[in-house]
């Protein structure tokens, strides 16, 4: 089949069935959900499960009718408009909030109701113990599940946790600065030790929200292979939010774009977004392409580096 062929079928595929203009100014077909061909990992089974998820605040409807089936070790970037839910998702994942209605289920039973060892969460602001040492902060991870009451361990309990803490960081590359203070970091070395405060507890799920959105383009680069480096080791399965949608399809394996799609100038906050497209990136990427070219302009403007890391 020529490129001109494979192209065509990739974006018929993707089609929706009601119509608006794509970012070209194409009328292309328009549904309540816009899919493209199941990555093959996807057959092994459900580890993740979102059943017909909707929040709300109040007369505020911030995310409605989501439904996703997550393979155990996908990579899933979610993208989108600012203030089109995609933390609240996460918060949802992580256990911080109560879907409104609907249920999140991991590993076939419901999510616990508040975050817990399985999730791991690493944020766009460091969240990091300024009074720790790099190697206390995060040692204290083992330490605090294990003694309650005084928050450290003693003698060979101690000892272990802390060579534990010391192995992990030398993963992420602070091994030379175990006895340096959060303040003494670069914002880089910062990042990566909240990524190693989230794997010492080896959660199966991480969820990371705008991690790199602060640092410069080359630390940026370096983290990018560090996370991929870390995600291939442990086979974590990872929610990653960015408002760079370059990002997202040099790091995932899955595009999900969040959009409002309904609206109502007299009732403003009645709809809430949705996952309008769903693009799995470890297949041909002449066909993600075709995807791309689907997406309506006020996504692809409101992320301007699509064009320029999508189609290099």
């Amino acid at each position: 089949m020529s490129d001109k062929k494979s192209s065509a079928v990739a974006s018929e595929s993707l089609a929706r069935r009601t119509e608006r203009s794509n970012r070209n100014g194409q009328v292309v077909p328009e549904d309540c959900e816009h899919r493209a061909t199941q990555p093959a990992a996807r057959a092994v089974g459900a580890f993740i499960e979102v059943k017909n998820v909707w929040q709300t605040y109040g007369d505020q409807t911030v995310l409605e009718r989501l439904n996703l089936s997550i393979a155990e070790g996908e990579f899933c970037a979610l993208v989108g408009a600012s203030g089109c839910g995609k933390s609240t998702f996460l918060r949802l994942l992580l256990g911080q909030e109560r879907p409104s209605k609907g249920e999140i289920l991991l590993g076939g039973k419901p999510l616990a109701g508040e975050p817990d060892a399985s999730r791991g969460v690493v944020f766009q602001r460091y969240s990091v113990f300024p009074h720790l040492r790099v190697l206390d902060n995060v040692a204290i991870g083992l330490e605090l599940p294990r003694s309650a009451l005084l928050g450290r361990l003693f003698g060979s309990a101690k000892r272990a946790a802390r060579e534990q803490a010391a192995e992990m960081l030398q993963k992420v590359g602070l091994g030379h600065a175990l006895d340096k203070y959060p303040s003494q970091l670069s914002g880089g070395m910062q990042q990566r030790l909240a990524i190693a405060q989230a794997l010492i507890m080896k959660p199966r799920v991480l969820l990371l929200d705008e991690p790199f959105g602060a640092l410069d383009p080359g630390i940026r680069k370096d983290m990018h292979a560090l996370l991929l480096e870390l995600w291939r080791e442990t086979g974590l399965t990872v929610f990653m939010v960015t408002h760079d949608l370059a990002e997202g399809f040099s790091l995932g394996t899955r595009l999900m774009v969040f959009d409002k799609t309904r609206n109502d100038p007299h009732a403003p906050n009645a709809f809430g977004a949705r996952i309008t497209y769903d693009i799995p990136l470890n297949e041909d990427r002449r066909a993600t392409r075709a995807a791309l070219d689907t997406l309506p302009a006020h996504l692809t403007d409101s992320l301007p580096t699509a064009q320029q890391g999508v189609r290099a």
